[in-house]
């Protein structure tokens, strides 16, 4: 699965895991992405967002 949102287009992003003795690590930082069945143009489709842009309401959630 792509880690990427649909929506905001939020992805993996890189960076310095850091430690007290200050050396640094390559690490990755994975948005939380989940599945998500919503009603787009009167169908039914799964969409892969992220909880940001399921809380914010940019996408309605149908159960």
């Amino acid at each position: 699965m792509s880690r990427r949102c649909e929506i905001c287009e939020k992805g993996p992003m890189s960076g310095n895991k850091v430690s007290k003795a200050y050396n640094h690590t390559r690490r990755t930082w994975k948005p939380n992405i989940i599945k998500v069945k919503t009603e787009i143009g009167g169908t039914t489709a799964t969409v892969k967002i992220c909880t940001r842009c399921l809380r914010s309401g940019y996408i309605v959630k149908k159960v």
